[in-house]
């Protein structure tokens, strides 16, 4: 039998699918297809003859038997980092990958030569996801998260807050859009779960979709005020969210920060962030 350890697409896989606790994100980041995911980790458990996730309720939440596993890809996962970052050496731009969430990505994306140029010593390299990115394995080497880092290995700068309101096409839409039962509830979602479930009428999984949803005058929608209120078709009717008004942090690796690629970014992003904000 084919030596398990040494099928390292599995393993990498695995590693995605237990971080994320679940398949549907662990697909988003991995690029894999949900049923794939599900069938590679089913065969991962029977060529190593031991169980690795809980199923169920609990989504794919690592046994201990899992924890461990984890533990050991996580060094296979840095030792891979390393080799492709000495592999990239030297050869011009470094990528430097830098995760948000779904607004924070678009904004940056739209914005992107108000902060970088082609001659600048990085390239971008936008990773959407709304879950934290593992920095210390260097899935990503900056993330953009609306809390201080907690973590010892993590380095963090403050560039503003991030506030939230509501917003339809005219005061007299008194319907909302929520969120789908399979994502991670972000704050917002949670917040029109919380306050107004009994006036939700249609639900997406993607909060662009519930901006469309929103323009099409189905129902109000909680959005980012840097997005709400440049959103065609759309006018607040709501005053800012206290509960959801939250702190903007870059948080990179406390080492790499030090390196020269890394600090161009930070800088740039953080600059324009601030002037943004």
């Amino acid at each position: 039998m084919k030596d398990a350890a040494a099928d390292w697409s599995d393993l990498a896989l695995f590693s995605a699918v237990a971080r994320a606790g679940a398949l549907a994100p662990a697909a988003r980041t991995t690029g894999v297809s949900v049923p794939t995911l599900s069938r590679r980790m089913k065969a991962l458990e029977a060529r190593m003859g031991r169980r690795l996730f809980l199923h169920g309720a609990q989504g794919y939440a690592p046994t201990t038997e899992g924890r461990d596993l984890l533990e050991r890809t996580a060094r296979m996962e840095a030792a891979a980092a390393d080799i492709a970052a000495w592999q990239a050496a030297g050869r011009g731009p470094a990528r430097i990958r830098v995760t948000a969430g779904t607004w924070t990505a678009r904004h940056l994306a739209a914005n992107l030569p108000a902060f970088w140029t082609p001659d600048a010593p990085w390239l971008p390299e936008f990773v959407h996801c709304n879950i934290d990115m593992d920095i210390a394995r260097r899935e990503v080497d900056i993330g953009i998260r609306n809390r201080r880092p907690s973590q010892p290995w993590l380095a963090g700068r403050r560039t503003g807050t991030t506030t939230h309101a509501a917003y339809a096409t005219e005061a007299g839409v008194t319907a909302w859009i929520g969120a789908s039962h399979e994502t991670r509830a972000l704050p917002s979602e949670t917040w029109v779960a919380e306050t107004h479930g009994d006036r939700i009428v249609t639900t997406a999984n993607d909060p662009a979709l519930r901006l469309i949803l929103a323009q099409a005058g189905i129902g109000r929608v909680v959005l980012p005020t840097f997005v709400g209120d440049t959103a065609p078709g759309l006018v607040r009717v709501s005053d800012i969210i206290a509960e959801l008004t939250r702190e903007v942090w870059l948080v990179c690796h406390h080492e790499a920060r030090h390196d020269a690629p890394i600090r161009a970014a930070l800088d740039a992003i953080g600059g324009f962030l601030d002037r943004d904000g």
